[in-house]
């Protein structure tokens, strides 16, 4: 069974009413996006656009992208401190603008170890409002994909795939031994201040004096810290679904536990008042998917030549709480789970854990990894996971992880803290925004992430979903959009009914 994998995940990603109450933009900024050149590569580095030839669908297979969009590649400093030395290239993807241009919009859109090359060109339609007047342009992170993508060789779908009994802490170990072997060379460059430092040099080739950003879940994260490297170069700058990073590995993991378990109890009750296949009332429901859940660890379901194991299972359950659209798969993939059929749940698992169709996976699970141990010195041991485990078994048992150390017990390069010291001062306001009904991020991770910057400004959303932008709430989207594209800054404690 997956129980590492989870504790990576833990210690180491309608239209309505809405009253914004929004107020022009300060003084020095203007109605335009601070951004005025051409984007052709004007700064310290520079991009060949090009088409795109390797991008990765929904379905996990190649897809065509569309007409005007362009892949690139961007050579940046493996070693910060040695600007001049070797280089390794940063995957971008940028899809033009299609009206008056006036700059570039760079997204990440979490993890980490999410691929922004890929998931810009699915999610394209999503910001077609934007679109009209920035090139919208993502990433692939350093550590992710085709950016010097971390691997660990197959030691990924062991974890995956583990029997119960198996000595977990042993595979842990192996795993952290197979990223060292395969990528030590990126290693110990990985990690967000190392990120946010790429990020400026994007800034610079796209030939924008000031960096706008739009930064979803860990990407939240990313734009906090560049903020407080380069607070002079922050343009209009949005983050949705906000991270706190001072919290403790144990902290976020019961802090995430009761958000998921607020999210399960959510979609429960939901359920049941549209005539639910897994139970009389949300009691039912819940116990109905939880003792799924548990049955899987000494029966796991066959799908095909594979197994639904406990720990894919878990993360096929919470796959769907991240989004309120995605609570109808979650009743149709467990109901016939239960009655032999898991092909829906393993595909919930697998776009979790970044399986394609072929059967070989993405970075995404060995980038979070490496990523997460490098952005703290927190290294908790078996004693101490199993301790933090109890609480969670407690708030959330679905997200429970019996018998698991994290990898950065076992990480063979030292991280540090100095990505979780905030503090824009100086920059222009950012924009910051908490969902009521989050599981992944709680709405008090976004009160202290404004704080820590001095120069947030928080946006509420009070309804269900990870990240308030791509519910399609017409009252974040225009407010989002009334920042971005006018400069009309949100008054501080907006508030967006669900």
């Amino acid at each position: 069974m997956k129980k590492p994998i989870v504790t990576l995940l833990l210690g180491a990603a309608v239209l309505t009413a809405c009253g914004t109450g929004g107020t022009s933009a300060p003084a020095g900024d203007s109605t335009k996006p601070a951004a005025t050149s051409t984007g052709t590569g004007t700064g310290t580095g520079t991009v060949a656009w090009g088409a795109c030839t390797d991008l990765i669908g929904p379905d996990g297979k190649p897809a065509t992208p569309a007409a005007n969009v362009e892949c690139g590649k961007l050579p940046v400093p493996l070693d910060h401190a040695k600007p001049d030395g070797e280089k390794i290239d940063l995957a971008l993807i940028r899809i033009k603008a299609t009206g008056d241009r006036a700059g570039s919009l760079v997204f990440n859109f979490g993890g980490p170890g999410g691929s922004g090359v890929d998931t810009l060109a699915m999610a394209a339609t999503a910001f077609a409002g934007l679109g009209k007047s920035y090139d919208l342009v993502s990433f692939d992170p350093r550590g992710v994909d085709r950016s010097s993508g971390v691997t660990c060789g197959d030691e990924t779908e062991d974890l995956l795939t583990s029997n119960p009994d198996a000595d977990q802490d042993a595979l842990v170990k192996e795993y952290a031994a197979a990223c060292a072997k395969e990528s030590g060379k990126i290693l110990p460059h990985v990690g967000t201040v190392n990120a946010a430092k790429d990020l400026d040099l994007l800034r610079g080739a796209l030939g924008d004096e000031q960096l706008n950003y739009f930064g979803f879940s860990y990407g939240t994260h990313l734009g906090a810290v560049y903020a407080t490297q380069f607070p002079k170069k922050v343009g209009r700058f949005v983050l949705d679904g906000a991270f706190d990073p001072t919290v403790t590995f144990e902290e976020r993991a019961v802090i995430q536990a009761s958000g998921f378990a607020q999210a399960f109890a959510a979609f429960a009750k939901d359920c049941v008042a549209k005539s639910c296949e897994l139970g009389a009332d949300p009691a039912a429901v819940e116990k109905t998917v939880a003792d799924f859940v548990e049955g899987l660890k000494t029966k796991p379901l066959k799908v095909g030549d594979r197994e639904l194991t406990n720990g894919l299972g878990q993360l096929a359950i919470i796959t769907p709480l991240y989004s309120q659209q995605t609570w109808p798969v979650l009743e149709q993939a467990t109901a016939a789970a239960i009655k032999g059929n898991g092909t829906i749940l393993l595909a919930l698992a697998d776009s979790y854990t970044g399986r394609r169709a072929d059967g070989t996976y993405s970075t995404m699970m060995a980038s979070l990894a490496a990523i997460n141990c490098a952005d703290n010195t927190e290294r908790p041991n078996a004693a101490e996971t199993a301790r933090v485990n109890e609480k969670v078994k407690k708030i959330f048992p679905i997200l429970s992880f019996d018998g698991a150390t994290g990898a950065c017990a076992y990480w063979q390069v030292f991280g540090d803290d100095a990505a979780k010291r905030i503090d824009a001062t100086g920059s222009a306001p950012i924009v910051v925004i908490g969902g009521k009904g989050d599981p992944a991020t709680p709405y008090q991770w976004a009160g202290k992430l404004m704080d820590q910057l001095k120069t947030g400004v928080l946006v509420t959303y009070e309804g269900e979903g990870h990240g308030a932008y791509l519910t399609g709430n017409g009252c974040v989207m225009k407010t989002v959009n009334a920042y971005l594209l006018d400069g009309k800054l949100p008054s501080n404690g907006t508030t967006c009914a669900a």
